[in-house]
């Protein structure tokens, strides 16, 4: 680690390098350190190779930009953190005021610590404007996976009050990035895919719920013409934040064109008193040479290198949710608990419904205590003591932040709601939200959750989330008060997991509105949507595989009817599709048939057979016959083994199905080709499986694999065919020994 420090006075000459690179996994970034001003990033995408000074002093040559454009008299352009003093007219990097005054601030930068190793490295800026009298601190991090880490933190130097309205940080994109990429969505629709071109203006994505959001952007994509899965250059940017946010992709008529983004505070939400920061959430980039799946294998290898990731198997879940929703009896749970038992279930879920008055969703939340009208005479504890007699984990549903207004909470603590002086907000599902940035409050919420957990022994936790917030004020302060409530959850996540060793909790926010990378720095897992609909999952659980890995993506098998959709569904395609997550069953086997439930137990076997693979695996996603046709795939890290899966969407316009690709496997290698998981009893004819299907394997190289393919059965619209390759055991060895 080197650090560089004024030399003196401020006048004095400085001591750091004027440009540093940071590489790691073919990423790299070039960073410049001027004297005058804050870092500019010259180049994000590949890396560029080691470059020497004279290389350097060449770059920053290469990328002045010449004055073409009837504007400022030098180069505009802009840093990490854009400023307006510098000509720059597009987003501001940071935005306030005392009162109206210090609204533009000039920073130069006091010093610089450039951490730099083999794989990877960080650069920490300190910046002051001494007019202003603010400092500001920025962290640019290179992280082993390739990914980019960035965030800013602004501190009121002065004597009075600072008001922040915004810190936006923004990275550079090439002009070869011609399309953008993002999702949208809504409840039990989450993470739909748009494209767009990137048109000159700016594009803005704003969170205004108080929560991520089920129409979040989720993942701002730059890309060349044409991305897809498995081909193109990708820039992608994330806001690891859980409140309130906005991400942007900008170009503007001097040629920038940039994406980032940032907090989205509400107006006056965050005041600094002297000596007072704000610490911007992170703001996360992931370059990919090779399509989608680049990006997200990013994101994936960070997340699963993490000392917190879940390292045990991901137990098979079952939830009663859509089993009994209020309607608990304790003989139906104990009947329900051993018929998950039977089939292979690892952890049984009690959902909403088991405290309080909570009979239906108009009352009860907040009175976090076991309801003696349904569960006294000691009823809940033999539940819980016969689900781990049968080898079960036991968990239950949680939603902390939430108050029905007939409860006892809210009846003995009206002004722990978040609320605008003067007014409740709008009922949202019969709820308000309580402030837990009060230290009452989230005392209370800390105080009932660990006393249960700790009684009887509660294994995990689903923690819902599920209304915005909408006029969300402290009656404290009179403040809004979403960027204190997101910060405090954290907080309360934390300190549970703290005094609860072993205790794992699950991120659902009206299934998935809240998904992000900071919500799992402090959970075990996300809700992904509410809708089981093994087809709507089908697109759900892809895209948020572009920023989740499989292993935190809760996937459940529903009724053979959707309760969501009306849709009915084989099992065959229901079980397969749950394959693709952490798996888990959400059905009232009471309702299954024995044949049912036999077909059932399969899917768990295979499920726990391959979950090593598919909680480890590169995932490969390929849209194929115009997208009648999805593969998606996992291939292990030393490419030893892989398991695809063809889910046939919808009717191809001509049939068959041509040959299918199986990338992301060694070209050298030779494979074991075989027909995997349990047989689709719908499937009918058995003319409609190709020959090497009804001869049991092929055998093919990888690259013959990746470049020829082989033939798959001809089978109708929600059905999948599933594929597993292993290398052959000779191979293996000759590989091991080169």
């Amino acid at each position: 680690m080197s650090v560089a420090e004024p030399a003196g006075a401020s006048e004095s000459p400085r001591t750091w390098s004027p440009i540093v690179r940071l590489a790691a996994a073919g990423s790299s970034i070039v960073v410049a350190l001027p004297e005058d001003g804050l870092p500019r990033v010259l180049h994000w995408g590949p890396d560029t190779g080691q470059l020497s000074e004279a290389d350097f002093a060449a770059l920053v040559q290469a990328t002045t930009r010449p004055n073409a454009a009837n504007g400022i008299d030098v180069d505009t352009s802009p840093a990490i953190l854009p400023e307006a003093w510098t000509g720059w007219t597009g987003t501001p990097g940071i935005s306030g005021h005392r009162d109206g005054r210090d609204w533009s601030p000039r920073f130069r930068t006091t010093a610089v610590t450039v951490t730099q190793e083999w794989n990877g490295g960080g650069i920490e800026v300190e910046a002051r404007d001494a007019i202003t009298d603010l400092g500001l601190t920025l962290v640019i991090e290179m992280l082993p996976s390739g990914l980019v880490r960035a965030r800013a933190s602004v501190r009121n130097e002065g004597s009075d009050a600072y008001r922040v309205d915004g810190l936006t940080l923004m990275l550079p994109v090439p002009t070869r990035a011609d399309e953008l990429l993002d999702m949208a969505g809504r409840w039990s629709k989450e993470r739909v895919p748009q494209r767009g071109t990137f048109r000159v203006g700016t594009y803005t994505r704003e969170g205004r719920h108080g929560r991520t959001g089920a129409d979040a952007a989720t993942l701002l994509t730059a890309g060349t013409t044409g991305l897809d899965f498995g081909s193109g250059e990708a820039w992608g940017v994330h806001v690891a934040f859980s409140g309130n946010h906005r991400t942007v992709a900008e170009r503007i008529f001097t040629g920038e064109r940039l994406i980032g983004g940032g907090e989205l505070l509400l107006p006056g939400e965050v005041v600094l008193r002297p000596g007072e920061s704000y610490t911007s959430p992170y703001l996360w980039g992931a370059y990919g040479r090779d399509g989608l799946d680049d990006v997200a294998a990013r994101f994936h290898r960070h997340l699963r290198a993490r000392a917190g990731h879940p390292r045990s198997p991901r137990p098979v879940t079952m939830n009663v949710w859509e089993a009994v929703y209020f309607d608990h009896d304790l003989d139906r749970l104990l009947e329900l608990a051993d018929l998950a038992a039977s089939v292979g279930v690892e952890r049984f879920v009690l959902d909403d419904g088991w405290f309080g008055d909570r009979r239906n969703d108009t009352a009860g939340l907040g009175d976090w205590a076991i309801s003696d009208a349904v569960w006294g005479d000691g009823r809940f504890r033999r539940l819980v003591d016969h689900v781990k007699a049968l080898g079960m984990e036991f968990g239950l549903w949680f939603e902390p932040e939430m108050v029905n207004l007939d409860s006892d909470l809210a009846r003995s603590h009206p002004e722990w709601l978040l609320q605008v002086p003067g007014r409740l907000p709008v009922e949202f599902r019969h709820q308000q939200v309580l402030d837990i940035a009060q230290p009452d409050a989230y005392a209370h919420v800390l105080r009932s959750i660990v006393s249960l957990v700790t009684e009887y022994g509660i294994d995990f936790i689903k923690w819902d989330h599920n209304r915005d917030l909408v006029d969300a004020g402290s009656t404290v302060t009179g403040r809004a008060g979403v960027h204190e409530q997101t910060l405090a959850a954290y907080r309360l996540l934390d300190e549970i997991r703290a005094a609860c060793p072993g205790l794992e909790i699950e991120s659902c926010s009206s299934g998935g509105a809240r998904v992000d990378l900071e919500i799992l720095e402090h959970t075990d897992r996300v809700w992904a949507s509410d809708c089981i609909d093994a087809h709507e999952r089908q697109q759900i659980q892809r895209w948020t595989s572009q920023l989740v890995p499989l292993e935190l993506i809760g996937s459940h098998i529903g009724a053979e009817k959707s309760h969501t959709t009306g849709r009915k569904l084989p099992l065959s395609f229901r079980g397969g599709t749950a394959v693709l997550g952490h798996f888990g069953v959400e059905w009232d086997l009471t309702e299954a048939t024995a044949e049912q439930r036999f077909e059932l137990a399969d899917w768990v076997s295979f499920y726990k057979a391959q979950r090593a693979l598919i909680h480890t695996g590169t995932l490969i996603r390929r849209d194929l016959e115009a997208g009648a046709l999805w593969l998606t795939g996992v291939v292990a890290p030393d490419q030893s083994a892989g398991l695809f899966a063809i889910a046939f969407m919808e009717r191809p316009v001509t049939w068959p199905a041509g040959r299918v690709l199986l990338p992301g496997l060694s070209p050298e290698a030779s494979y074991v080709v075989t027909p995997a998981g349990p047989a689709d009893g719908d499937a009918g004819n058995p003319k409609i499986y190709p020959e090497w299907w009804r001869n049991g394997s092929v055998t093919l190289t990888g690259a013959t694999l990746a470049t020829v393919g082989l033939d798959v059965p001809a089978l109708h619209p929600d059905r999948a065919a599933w594929i597993a390759v292993e290398r052959e055991p000779q191979t293996l060895a000759e590989g091991s020994g080169s």
